[in-house]
């Protein structure tokens, strides 16, 4: 691991503390006895504990995402209940703590993590996760994974994983964490980095982000460890949240279109299954919720989505124009705000390019660069024109809109409870493209908004970069821009910080890392 012991950044030419380099041998030490005729006894294959190996394998091999290969597995392998519960915790749970298990597993061991042959490495940090953040008593953890060793590595990397694993059971994580993270008086960064598995410099972006308070930046990586809550939302007009709730939900704590979900699969929920609801994040509610909230002076019946897949947010604001606004609002057609066909642009919805007969409220155009999460965005909406198009070289004209949602592409630091791979697979270097790409969308949708009209600018990040400096810069010497208070449309929301914009907090709100900026067009 680079710059081990200090919580140093992403380590090997890969995505995490596990893309280490592929040539280490394995070793041969210790072992499990044997029986009458000297040879071990025979594994045995748990199936959920393969899963989870699986899926980190695919995550270090292949780039793969967790949260959307998971489920595949799950199917494949016939597994559910109380043994997909544990392949899942298994398999985030040690993506999770994987700087931390590093660490721990370099103390117990005599060669460096990145030494190690990746294959034998993953079951191993398994292992580790079991021992030090799960209740399998230790003797299962280490046999299991012996197990495990032997079956998809080989009897003599069996040994030396058994050797490591019973250094390892010999303390607690409290009791590691002294002997492996820096002292927090000397590098306070370097501390947190290991002691809650992040790279250094998203602990620091972090730390800037909470005004430079260790203890609160502390308590956020914290909440980032944590299993989230499955969060559904009700599209109304399509849904309620009672259907939810006899639907075995519990009552959300913010949104008035939000549940809990506390076990079993959101998709044998019918309402889920119609897309009338979905799974989504509470924050990513609100902010949707927030821009329809803003009084606007004049028409309201044209509403656009600048980067609207994969279509959460496009789904709710969808069904809010549809039946949350009032009626009678004149219809439009997708050609009053297209403009010419240029090649740019290209229709994901049959007949959208044609006039659309309007029953009353708004309607919503949602834009997609990308084809095939364009087809997304047409899953979740009902009434939206659905078309691909480039945000920031917009295929409509100037100034027509009434409501405009730019939820930029970002780093995703927000959610990172939910992509639990995704601390190790980002990069600070990723930051000033993303920042070029976030300036010329927000300024896109300033332009394409009418006067008195609004735009909601979101990033499921709270890196400054992303945030507070995306909207100052854009706006910085435009006398048409107005800033509102965004927490002003959020009245049922405390700890949305100083203003003018919002930031959702894990460890505050049990949300992603939400931000919202409101810009009124004078």
């Amino acid at each position: 691991m680079s710059d081990r012991g200090t919580g140093g950044d992403v380590p090997r030419g890969g995505h995490g503390p596990g893309n280490r380099s592929r040539g280490g041998q394995t070793g041969a030490s210790g072992g499990r006895g044997g029986g009458r005729s000297g040879r071990p006894p025979r594994p045995v294959r748990d199936e959920a504990r393969n899963v989870a190996y699986d899926l980190l394998r695919a995550v270090d091999e292949r780039d793969a995402y967790a949260n959307l290969l998971m489920p595949t597995l799950l199917r494949e392998r016939r597994l559910s209940g109380r043994d997909a519960g544990l392949a899942t915790e298994l398999a985030y749970g040690t993506l999770r703590g994987l700087g931390t298990y590093d660490e721990i597993i370099a103390a117990c061991s005599d060669r460096a993590p990145e030494d190690l042959d990746p294959p034998l490495l993953d079951a191993i940090r398994l292992g580790v996760h079991q021992l030090l953040k799960t209740r399998v008593p230790p003797h299962a953890a280490v046999g299991t994974t012996v197990d495990l060793v032997r079956l998809r590595v080989g009897t003599g990397a069996s040994k030396y994983a058994n050797a490591v694993l019973r250094k390892v059971a010999g303390r607690s994580l409290e009791q590691w964490l002294p002997i492996v993270a820096p002292d927090p008086d000397q590098d306070p960064i370097g501390h947190l980095a290991v002691a809650h598995s992040h790279p250094r410099w998203i602990v620091t972006a972090m730390r800037d982000a909470v005004g430079g308070d260790f203890e609160e930046t502390a308590a956020l990586l914290a909440a980032d460890n944590e299993r989230p809550r499955v969060t559904l939302v009700a599209r109304p007009g399509r849904a309620s949240v009672e259907e939810l709730l006899t639907s075995g939900a519990e009552p959300a704590r913010y949104s008035p279109y939000a549940a809990y979900l506390s076990e079993g699969d959101p998709g044998s929920i019918q309402a889920v299954a119609e897309a009338r609801a979905a799974v989504q994040d509470e924050a990513s509610q609100l902010v949707a919720l927030a821009l329809t909230r803003v009084p606007v002076a004049g028409g309201d019946s044209r509403w656009l989505d600048l980067c609207a897949g994969p279509g959460g947010k496009a789904g709710l604001l969808d069904a809010i124009a549809v039946h949350g606004d009032e009626a009678g609002s004149p219809a439009w057609k997708p050609d009053a705000v297209l403009r010419e066909p240029d090649g740019r642009s290209e229709t994901a919805r049959e007949g959208a390019s044609g006039p659309v007969a309007f029953p009353g409220g708004a309607r919503l155009l949602a834009a997609e660069l990308q084809y095939h999460r364009a087809r997304l965005v047409r899953q979740a909406t009902r009434e939206a024109v659905v078309i691909t198009a480039d945000g920031t070289v917009p295929a409509w004209r100037a100034g027509v809109f009434d409501r405009v949602m730019v939820d930029a592409p970002c780093t995703g630091l927000g959610a990172l409870r939910r992509r639990p791979e995704a601390r190790w697979r980002r990069d600070p270097r990723s930051l000033p493209d993303l920042g070029r790409l976030q300036r010329g969308l927000l300024t896109s949708a300033l332009e394409a908004v009418r006067p008195g009209g609004v735009v909601a600018y979101v990033t499921c990040s709270p890196h400054l970069a992303e945030t507070a400096v995306v909207v100052g810069d854009v706006s910085a010497g435009r006398d048409d821009v107005e800033t509102l208070d965004a927490r002003a449309y959020l009245p049922e929301v405390d700890g949305l910080g100083e203003g003018p914009y919002a930031q959702f907090w894990p460890h505050r709100h049990g949300t992603d890392g939400m931000f919202l900026a409101l810009l009124r067009r004078r």
